[in-house]
């Protein structure tokens, strides 16, 4: 028997894609997304200490180095003209046995990186001990 597309018992063709087994495995994936990604976010727990900031009282010994809004540099009341004035003034200070502190006073409104060079020269120094002093939160 010849069938001919006109034939009446013949199946009609689907044209319709079944998107279950795709709707499947993205659920799947979904799934394994949403267990794995706070894993790994966060892989290790720790419980951050919660105390106020100390107080600590100033010794005449210590340094402070003062940071304008304006990336002045300060030593005490005595402004530095550049960079290399307060390497002269922290290499003797590097020296000393006890060494003392160097305690930062930066201005809030000041950039980072006037502060950072403050840093980062005590580095160079030698300096061991840097602290910034900051005002406590009015309560």
């Amino acid at each position: 028997m010849i069938r001919y597309k006109s034939d009446p018992d013949e199946d009609p063709l689907v044209a319709s894609i079944n998107t279950t087994p795709l709707v499947d495995v993205m659920l799947v994936l979904l799934i394994i997304f949403l267990i794995t990604i706070p894993v790994v976010n966060s892989s290790i727990a720790v419980s951050l200490p919660r105390e106020p900031n100390q107080v600590r009282e100033s010794r005449p010994e210590n340094i402070i180095v003062t940071v304008d809004a304006q990336g002045g540099l300060y030593w005490f009341d005595t402004p530095l003209a550049s960079q290399q004035a307060l390497l002269d003034r922290l290499g003797p200070v590097a020296q000393q046995q006890p060494q003392p502190e160097l305690h930062i006073r930066g201005d809030a409104r000041a950039d980072y990186a006037p502060i950072g060079r403050v840093v980062y020269a005590a580095q160079q120094m030698g300096i061991a001990r840097i602290g910034f002093i900051t005002e406590p939160p009015a309560n």
